[in-house]
């Protein structure tokens, strides 16, 4: 018989390193993970600050809304007098039937708070500035600001009207001025103070005087801390000049209106006025939010990669 020729082992044809059988599965999820991402379009620090706005705004608009419906439901369901306490729907009315009243109004107090807050800021800055820069100074203005913020309103109005006129709009402005100061100056010192010394020695190895100093280190440090005060002094220049205005001012402000309506017993309508001022508060708190976030990115991006 003849002998069968031994069998030759099965052997699998040779794959080409391109074949999809020659890459395995681990290799092929690798392979995705290692293909470069296409790069994300770059957003400008208005685009962020918009979007951060909306964030943050969204959640306390949502609860206004809930809010002013309860405020609604709850008034239609107990019926309580109208001068108690109105619902928003009859404080919407008054606004419209009075609105070029309010818009008036809201100008003439708009413009005392405004003015009042740029000087307010300015001088309390300055003075951080100064305590910083100074020993003399820390002592002597130090005392002096806390000794001013202890004053309340109440004395400084009629004090203010005595001095500058009590139609004059001066008078409203300083006390705007007295009551965003103390904030401002405390919180921007604190900045100003609270800097890293191992940052103030590397400075001074390179010779750096102490107005680069000021300058390079301890001005970036600080504005976190200015904003802080800077958006606290928002909602305090609309008290004071709202209170101020109870004293004296212009008769057509919205602290006159608010005392006037008051007075009539016309509680809707100081409503419309108290909503307005709130208003005003609430934009200039909002376009401080906007100012910082376009002051400072790189802090909200070093918070954001922390």
């Amino acid at each position: 018989m003849w002998a069968s020729a031994p069998r030759r082992p099965a052997t699998t044809p040779p794959t080409s390193p391109t074949s999809p059988r020659s890459v395995r599965p681990c290799e092929e999820v690798t392979s995705r993970e290692r293909r470069p991402r296409s790069p994300q379009p770059h957003e400008g620090p208005a685009v962020t600050a918009v979007k951060t706005l909306v964030r943050s705004w969204l959640p306390p608009v949502v609860a206004a809304v809930v809010i002013f419906g309860g405020w609604e439901a709850l008034l239609a369901i107990i019926r309580p007098d109208g001068f108690v306490l109105p619902p928003p729907s009859e404080i919407g009315r008054a606004v419209a039937q009075n609105w070029d009243a309010i818009v008036t109004a809201t100008g003439v107090t708009g413009f005392i708070i405004v003015t009042g807050l740029l000087a307010g800021v300015v001088v309390g800055a300055a003075f951080a500035l100064l305590v910083t820069a100074f020993r003399a100074a820390n002592e002597t203005l130090t005392p002096l600001a806390v000794a001013i913020n202890a004053v309340p309103i109440i004395a400084l109005a009629p004090i203010f009207n005595a001095w500058f006129g009590i139609l004059s709009p001066r008078s409203n402005q300083a006390v705007v001025v007295v009551l965003v100061f103390f904030p401002v100056f405390v919180n921007t010192a604190r900045g100003l103070t609270q800097v890293e010394p191992s940052q103030i020695e590397l400075m001074e190895s390179y010779g750096a005087r102490k107005w680069r100093i000021m300058r390079e280190v301890r001005i970036p440090n600080a504005m976190p801390f200015f904003f802080t005060a800077l958006k606290l002094a928002t909602s305090l220049a609309v008290i004071a000049a709202i209170v101020a205005e109870y004293f004296g001012g212009r008769q057509d402000a919205l602290g006159n209106l608010i005392t006037n309506s008051a007075g009539l017993t016309r509680y809707d309508d100081a409503w419309a006025a108290v909503l307005a001022g709130s208003l005003v508060g609430i934009g200039l708190y909002a376009l401080a939010v906007v100012v910082e976030r376009l002051v400072m990115p790189w802090y909200f991006t070093a918070r954001r990669s922390a």
